[in-house]
């Protein structure tokens, strides 16, 4: 299953490096309204008060339908909006939040995410049949 993350600080770009994945996607301002057509995790920050980032939701306005899945990026600094920007996302497509990980994770979690990837992607799969 593709990984589709934003990643404005570059934690989110880290936390990817280490969960290992190989079908990934840098979400950019280039190409954040590309239509993507197979199914996709999402892995984003959260910005300001709990606001998903601007390109994230432009990518979803146009890809929302392959969306399987969220995990969110965040500091527990910030109380309740720690990685809320994930579950903002999960409630408004009723997509499950696989995570929320802070700052960039650490290899438990990285191992983690990994692991619901694949567990997510067998049982799409097997939806399919």
């Amino acid at each position: 299953m593709k990984i589709i993350y934003f990643s404005l600080t570059g934690n989110v770009r880290r936390f990817i490096q280490r969960a290992g994945l190989s079908n990934t996607m840098a979400l950019t301002e280039a190409n954040k309204t590309k239509e993507i057509n197979e199914p996709f995790i999402i892995v984003t920050g959260t910005i300001g008060f709990g606001q998903v980032p601007d390109p994230v939701q432009a990518f979803l306005d146009v890809n929302h339908k392959n969306l399987k899945a969220v995990a969110g990026s965040g500091n527990r600094n910030w109380g309740n909006n720690f990685a809320k920007a994930s579950e903002e996302i999960a409630n408004n497509y009723n997509v499950p939040l696989l995570m929320k990980f802070e700052l960039h994770g650490n290899q438990e979690i990285a191992d983690e995410f990994r692991e619901k990837v694949v567990n997510l992607y067998e049982n799409d799969k097997q939806t399919e049949l």
